[in-house]
This record gives structure tokens, C-alpha cells and sequence, in this order.
């Protein structure tokens, strides 16, 4: 067996391809190791799969939910998806 600490993941999400790309890039920013998982053609056919489902770190989750929470669609313009509209004058 080996020393090495052993890395699980948890489930942080799933994105749009778009957001899962900007939400990947923060995470390498932040040095938090993730991982993902695209449905494919038979899942997204008959399953109704849609985008990428993101795993992190289990040991840090708190962080990458805060990234998320942080980081824009930038699908939506720019928007956080989980951020309500502003208000219209």
C-alpha cells in the first residue's frame, strides 16, 4: 500500500459547459484539486443529461462552493446564475 493521502472527491455540481470552464479555472487558481464528467451521446439522448458535472476535493468543498457562488456564467453575460436579477428601474 501506499503513504501517499488518498483524495475523494464529492459532487460540487452541474454547469454549463461555459460555466463548468470558468468554475475549473478558479479552482486551479485556488489550487483545489476537481474533476469532471460529461454525459455522452446515449445519456444526453435518452437520458436528458445536460452538461458537466463537476467533483472537487471533499476536503474542500466549502471553498469551491464559494468559487461557484462567485464566479459568473459567463453564458449569462457575465451573471452569476445563483444571484437573484437586479432590480429595473
Amino acid at each position: 500500500m501506499s503513504d501517499k493521502p488518498r483524495l475523494e472527491t464529492v459532487y460540487l455540481g452541474q454547469f454549463s459547459w461555459e460555466r463548468a470552464n470558468a468554475i475549473a479555472g478558479e479552482l486551479e487558481a485556488a489550487d483545489i484539486a476537481w474533476w469532471h464528467k460529461q454525459g455522452g451521446m446515449f445519456a444526453r439522448a435518452f437520458l436528458g443529461e445536460w452538461g458537466v458535472r463537476l467533483f472537487v476535493d471533499g476536503a474542500r468543498l466549502e471553498e469551491a462552493r464559494a468559487i461557484v457562488a462567485r464566479t459568473p456564467d459567463p453564458a449569462q453575460g457575465g451573471r452569476r446564475r445563483c444571484a437573484p436579477d437586479p432590480p429595473e428601474d
